[in-house]
């Protein structure tokens, strides 16, 4: 049977670039009511991308992408004249300053979850 398996990336679409050195916590379940545990730790690399999650446990229902962005947005990394739209939002710090992303899953397929990120707001999707 093919091993069950997540990846992800963060695209900031407010500078139009990955978004580097995000904290990612992966988190298990075997069914609605289970509790959640924890299964693997990772950062996003230079392309925003987490390419070393571990396989998912046999019986995992749901999975939960925690993503620890506020840092990211307060880090002096990236300045606010680079940005497109309106430096000024960027300076404001964080307003979501952590991402929570369930969905489920299903035995033998790979899935893999984009994060469209910028200060005020963010959108997901099952990409490949």
């Amino acid at each position: 049977m093919t091993e069950t398996s997540v990846s992800t990336h963060i695209l900031d679409t407010s500078v139009g670039r990955p978004a580097e050195g995000v904290p990612v916590e992966l988190s298990v379940r075997t069914g609605i009511d289970a509790l959640w545990a924890p299964h693997g730790v990772s950062k996003t690399d230079a392309d925003g991308r987490c390419k070393d999650l571990p396989a998912l446990p046999e019986g995992t229902t749901h999975v939960r992408l925690d993503f620890a962005v506020e840092q990211y947005f307060t880090a002096p990394t990236i300045s606010a004249e680079e940005q497109q739209d309106a430096p000024r939002a960027r300076d404001s710090g964080a307003f979501f300053p952590e991402v929570a992303i369930t969905f489920a899953v299903k035995p033998g397929e790979h899935y893999h979850v984009p994060l469209l990120l910028n200060p005020f707001g963010y959108s997901v999707y099952r990409g490949s």
